[in-house]
């Protein structure tokens, strides 16, 4: 069996930045479909347990999803803050934290805010003034989201929860896991 190898991280501490995904990264995804309200979001196993890992070793946790399902009027608004107030609330009552969220629900490719552009990740930069880019690293399931981390100046981690096949070819992936938790084991 052919294994892979095991990625270097770099060394982070405490003025360090985690910036995460959400679907099929913290939670299982919808294939075909969306996360709509509450009862269909579903935490992977050892997400939140990876939260209270994340909350000892990161200045700042921030989430950036892009929610298409908004834009087309298949979510509506007021579900979607209520998926993340949730999120949140069950977060922190595991001894982890998320200090904002911020979501695109732009349905233009090129918006400046859809990942892979870099548009969320800068509005944090702007609210949260201590984050630097550079001492950053973004964890997602997409080739997108590895796109807007390279596009803010990340180390990107790609999670294969729902892509089996590591693109090893691409070039903004600097390392894989195959889930939220084995990454969090690592640090």
């Amino acid at each position: 069996m052919h294994t892979l190898p095991i990625p270097l991280l770099p060394s982070i501490d405490r003025s360090w930045t985690l910036f995460l995904d959400r679907d099929g990264v913290i939670n299982h995804e919808i294939s075909g479909s969306y996360v709509h309200h509450w009862n269909d979001f579903v935490f992977y196993d050892g997400s939140l347990e990876a939260f209270r890992i994340f909350a000892e070793k990161f200045n700042r946790i921030i989430v950036v999803t892009n929610q298409r399902g908004v834009g087309k009027g298949l979510t509506k608004l007021e579900d979607l803050h209520s998926i993340h107030a949730n999120m949140e609330t069950s977060i922190r009552s595991s001894g982890g934290r998320i200090d904002a969220v911020y979501y695109c629900s732009d349905m233009e490719d090129d918006s400046p805010f859809r990942k892979p552009q870099p548009g969320m990740g800068l509005e944090a930069c702007r609210q949260f003034p201590d984050i630097d880019p550079a001492r950053s690293i973004m964890v997602g399931n997409s080739i997108s989201d590895m796109g807007f981390g390279r596009n803010l100046g990340c180390y990107n981690v790609f999670l294969t929860t729902t892509c089996k096949i590591v693109p090893l070819e691409e070039a903004n992936i600097d390392a894989f896991f195959p889930s939220l938790i084995a990454f969090a084991q690592t640090l």
